[in-house]
């Protein structure tokens, strides 16, 4: 699961020249862990395929369009749970606190509900485990894999297999109420850039993300063992 999971980490992180370069290698990686069905890694390729041969700036452009200017494709996991509520800032520092409680120290700008942030967390984890983090979220997944499906998207291909390696079925209502939290697009935001920062975990943690930035890096380490330092 390790490896799956931080593939698609990767492939939902913004457009780089080490992802672009090294995107061969993410379709190795789900295919020698197996963990997700033939037909889902079929369903895959082709984001795997542009991402390798499209021009740079046309997929961060891309990317940029559809997840930064777009609240209603919002990697955010609680933007989509809780919309500007008030619960939306104690929801994050809980998830901030259960990452702690279990030895992962995030070191980076995202918020802990940022997608690639939560699927790197959840490759850490038994598989048991894992798939039930996964199973928490998976009414958003499936309300993004439906609203990136209707844009055309191969992206939502991705959030299939988050769904898929779940392995539940998501409430409709749950999923209906997925879109009646999203909050409406403001125009006020459509101009604004966010600059996705390199996720990584301290030094001292429980795991190594082989280092602040590298794709392959991140998915080599997937085969270290994972132990916590002693004494803590």
């Amino acid at each position: 699961m390790k490896l799956t999971l931080r593939t698609l980490a990767a492939l939902l992180g913004y457009p780089s020249e080490d992802l672009r370069d090294h995107a061969a290698e993410l379709a190795e990686a789900l295919a020698a862990e197996g963990v997700l069905p033939r037909a889902e890694r079929r369903r895959l390729q082709p984001l795997i395929d542009r991402l390798a041969t499209e021009e740079l700036l046309d997929q961060q452009a891309a990317y940029s369009e559809l997840f930064d200017r777009s609240r209603s494709l919002s990697l955010h996991l609680f933007e989509h749970v809780h919309g500007d509520s008030r619960e939306r800032g104690q929801a994050m520092i809980d998830l901030g606190r259960q990452y702690m409680e279990s030895g992962f120290y995030l070191e980076a700008s995202e918020l802990p509900d940022f997608v690639p942030v939560f699927l790197e967390y959840a490759s850490c984890l038994p598989t048991a485990e894992a798939r039930e983090t996964l199973g928490q979220p998976a009414h958003v997944f499936a309300a993004l894999a439906e609203r990136l499906d209707k844009r055309g998207s191969d992206y939502a291909t991705v959030f299939h297999a988050l769904v898929s390696l779940a392995g539940v079925r998501p409430d409709a209502e749950a999923v209906a109420q997925v879109d009646e939290n999203t909050p409406a697009v403001d125009p006020a935001d459509l101009d604004e850039e966010w600059e996705e920062a390199p996720v990584s975990f301290s030094a001292g943690s429980v795991h190594e993300m082989g280092g602040p930035t590298g794709v392959v890096a991140k998915i080599r380490a997937a085969n270290r063992p994972v132990a916590k330092e002693a004494g803590q």
